[in-house]
């Protein structure tokens, strides 16, 4: 993985990190989560991405920048460039790089599930593919017996034998047992770290995994940031968001962050479904976890069954990108879809020219067109079979609506808006995710959006 950044994600670590080289340096008055998503879109509503606050053009847009934010403020985080040399120098020697919410290699299942929730960057050491495989978050207390180490152990190696990711965070006790166990099995691991990344880059036992592509460790925060308990619980999220189930292996009722964790999920976002162990020792924190709704571990016993695991508990817990809760709801909070300009421009170009190249072969017989036409019906109905989730069934008809809306005619989002009769920021979400999937094509001659039409075979 290189450490070449895009200007924008340079923008977004100069405004949002705190660049933690060397001692005794003043912290800047970093933009908040809060403040940079409010920034965001305003660079978004005048056509601006966070890579024009750096360029050539740089005081137009930081004028432009006045009504949400101090532009002096701007000025003085904006102006840390040898601060960001030093400190792309200090991780590359470390093997760590960064990705932000500007990349396309910044994991889809983050940006899907936490949403405006996202961070801005990520800093990452080892096999990225891994983000996006998903797999079977492991949580746990720090202070586990050796009955609940052996038994952590025990489930990280099942999970390398079913080719399933281990999710966790790195936390002594249960986390390292459950990473240890699957990586000595010749397993996958996410960890997913509150603090010092750049010293887990570093430690000789994961040195080797990481060079083989085993283990990929990510934090929300500094590379060498200390521990701290707000930061552990704010990390919970990733380590849900990125697995496909979760297993907790112990919790104390109503007191820590793995409690906590495990409650949220239960009670509010719901990404995965959450299981707690079964056998062994009885647990009041377990028990508590299965009121609200956990479901007991089925303790599977080979490769075969722990894979049913994931099957089995898919169809009550279905989650869509987009729940129609989240959809319609005036209390939703915006998705991370909404940063400003996340798209690459050599991709866009790649796009057009695409479509251009489409346009040359509109002409289609009646046969075609018939095909074209089941194909539509076939893809229209097929969210609609038992198992899919309802924001996938909502998603489907916006789709065909949208792409009809666009057959032939470029719109732009504000007339897609009004004709769908959403707000500009809904139908933004829509968009950008149609044209990510291929869907429809996003051209700037004349500027908007275009239905992307299929090519048939001959």
């Amino acid at each position: 993985m290189t450490l070449s950044l895009s200007p924008n994600t340079q923008a977004i670590l100069l405004l949002t990190a705190p660049l933690m080289v060397g001692r005794g340096a003043s912290q800047p008055d970093l933009l908040s989560p809060s403040e940079y998503m409010r920034l965001a879109r305003h660079l978004r509503e005048n056509d601006l991405q966070p890579a024009d606050l750096i360029l050539s053009n740089a005081q137009k847009a930081l004028s432009t920048c006045k009504p949400v934010m101090d532009e002096d403020r701007l000025k003085k985080l904006l102006g840390r460039g040898l601060a960001l040399s030093l400190a792309l120098d200090h991780w590359h020697s470390r093997a760590i790089w960064v990705v932000s919410r500007a990349d396309a290699g910044y994991p889809r299942r983050l940006k899907d599930r936490l949403r405006e929730g996202a961070p801005p960057v990520i800093y990452c050491c080892g096999n990225i593919k891994l983000l996006e495989t998903g797999g079977l978050a492991v949580v746990g207390s720090r202070n586990a017996d050796d009955a609940l180490i052996d038994y952590t152990l025990s489930v990280g190696q099942l999970a390398a034998r079913a080719h399933k990711t281990i999710v966790s965070g790195g936390a002594r006790g249960v986390d390292q047992a459950a990473m240890r166990g699957a990586l000595e099995a010749g397993g996958n691991v996410c960890g997913v770290l509150p603090d010092s990344l750049e010293k887990a880059a570093m430690n000789s036992e994961n040195r080797a995994p990481l060079l083989d592509g085993q283990l990929v460790l990510i934090s929300p925060y500094d590379p060498g940031a200390k521990f701290s308990v707000g930061n552990a619980m704010q990390r919970n999220k990733l380590i849900y968001a990125l697995a496909d189930a979760s297993l907790v292996v112990n919790a104390d009722v109503n007191k820590g962050g793995t409690w906590a964790g495990a409650s949220e999920q239960l009670d509010k976002l719901k990404y995965i479904p959450v299981f707690i162990r079964s056998t062994g020792e009885p647990s009041a924190g377990l028990d508590g976890l299965q009121k609200k709704g956990a479901l007991l571990w089925p303790n599977p016993q080979d490769a075969d069954s722990f894979k049913k695991v994931f099957t089995s508990a898919a169809p009550t817990h279905a989650l869509a990108k987009f729940g129609t809760s989240e959809l319609f709801s005036d209390d939703a909070p915006p998705l991370t879809d909404q940063l400003p300009m996340e798209t690459d421009p050599v991709s866009a170009g790649s796009s057009l020219e695409s479509n251009n190249a489409v346009k040359s072969h509109q002409q289609r017989s009646a046969a075609h067109e018939d095909s074209r036409l089941a194909a539509q019906t076939r893809e229209a109905a097929e969210p609609f079979r038992q198992g899919t989730s309802p924001g996938e069934r909502l998603f489907s008809l916006v789709r065909e609506e949208i792409k009809r809306l666009l057959s032939g005619t470029a719109k732009k989002q504000a007339e897609i808006a009004s004709a769908l009769g959403v707000t500009n920021a809904q139908a933004n979400i829509w968009l950008e995710r149609l044209a990510e999937e291929g869907s429809i094509e996003k051209q700037k001659k004349p500027a908007g959006y275009i239905a992307k039409k299929t090519r048939l075979l001959e």
